[in-house]
């Protein structure tokens, strides 16, 4: 039967397609074209063309026609398919968009695919459409209402501003051995014991744990590193009252850094944790010779993070503090372990932000300064 269409292609049409077929990057039913339209301009019939490259003789002629009556472009491209209109759209889309955004319904402690799905399918919020569908509108706008994320929000203004530049300035000091800097937090942990003897590690087998345990109480760790010396100590507490806190500052004072003309301590807000302590401790005259010796700087409120002690908390937890440990006695014994060997090592922090950092990255949390008002001046 003779050809109706006839398949003819230029010079640069034929290295396009070479190049399309080199590539090997456009879509499987794209290059199946381009290698039709190469053995069609070759001359070969159309059940060869079909029966080399596994496809119907009808796909041949329809791939030849475009070619002949729209060119090169249009035998390449995809027409548009009608195929079943989207059952969310507009403001179903929109109240779809809203119900993921608000709270969930009683009962329950957040959406779900399945749960949207179920509401819409009652009728309230608009058609119903299937799970497959919610999940794609709700990949689309990013919305993952089964996800919480956790985070401390500082609050913004002056005070916060204050507080964190001055422990970054802080920060920004050279190394003084007679004025060191001292980071110090305190951390927590449960205390577990095994109810039932576990089983360790063995070849083509992990270490096996009883999911049941003892409760032992808990310990209190307070935790300090000079960080560009890369020293760091570690007390076991079994609380974290006042004098606690004060005894640890005596501790450091008189017996870590007994050289020191002051020593420049970097604390939290927590309410044990300033000069008030020292004297709900020891007699007026010691307290006071400890804060002579004491340069005190706060992180601000919601920013526990300026503390580097946390840095130290956190290798702390990672390294030692992640299994059951029974009784204060062990812990102190494994937490005095890590210590000797991270002092051995000499790790130190690099602390990287600086002021600068601060005024660009957290523009958000300085005040807003208003423009001043002008004088009053009167007028004769």
């Amino acid at each position: 039967m003779n050809k109706q269409y006839h398949v003819y292609l230029t010079d640069p049409e034929l290295t396009q397609l070479q190049q399309l077929l080199r590539r090997g990057t456009h879509a499987a039913r794209v290059q199946t074209r381009a290698r039709i339209l190469l053995l069609a301009h070759a001359g070969q019939p159309d059940a060869a063309i079909a029966t080399a490259l596994l496809t119907s003789t009808a796909t041949v002629q329809r791939v030849r026609q475009r070619a002949a009556q729209d060119g090169l472009a249009a035998a390449l491209a995809e027409r548009p398919r009608p195929g079943r209109p989207p059952r969310l759209t507009g403001d179903g889309e929109a109240r779809l968009t809203v119900l993921a955004c608000t709270q969930p319904p009683p009962g329950r402690a957040r959406w779900t695919i399945q749960l949207l799905t179920d509401r819409i399918a009652l009728g309230e919020e608009g058609p119903a459409v299937s799970r497959e569908t919610v999940r794609q509108r709700l990949h689309a706008h990013a919305i993952k209402p089964w996800l919480h994320k956790q985070w401390c929000i500082p609050q913004a203004g002056g005070r916060f501003v204050a507080k964190m530049e001055d422990v970054l300035a802080v920060y920004a000091r050279p190394y003084n051995p007679a004025r060191p800097v001292v980071c110090l937090d305190e951390a927590s942990k449960t205390l577990h014991a095994d109810s039932r003897p576990g089983q360790a590690v063995a070849p083509g087998h992990v270490a096996r744990q009883d999911y049941e345990y003892e409760r032992g109480g808990t310990a209190n760790l307070f935790v300090w590193v000079e960080p560009l010396v890369g020293q760091r100590g570690v007390q076991v507490t079994a609380r974290r009252t006042t004098p606690d806190f004060a005894d640890v500052v005596r501790q450091l004072v008189d017996e870590v850094y007994p050289q020191a003309e002051h020593m420049v301590l970097v604390t939290d807000n927590l309410n044990t944790h300033g000069p008030w302590a020292l004297y709900e401790t020891f007699p007026p005259a010691e307290a006071a010779r400890l804060l002579a010796k004491l340069e005190w700087h706060y992180t601000p409120e919601h920013g526990s993070w300026l503390n580097m002690a946390e840095i130290e908390i956190g290798a702390l937890r990672r390294q030692c503090l992640a299994r059951r440990i029974a009784t204060p006695t062990y812990l102190a014994t494994e937490v005095a372990a890590w210590v000797a060997e991270r002092n051995t090592s000499g790790g130190t922090i690099d602390w990287q932000f600086t002021t600068a950092d601060a005024r660009i990255k957290l523009k958000r949390l300085y005040p807003v300064l208003k423009p001043p008002t002008p004088a009053f001046t009167s007028q004769n």
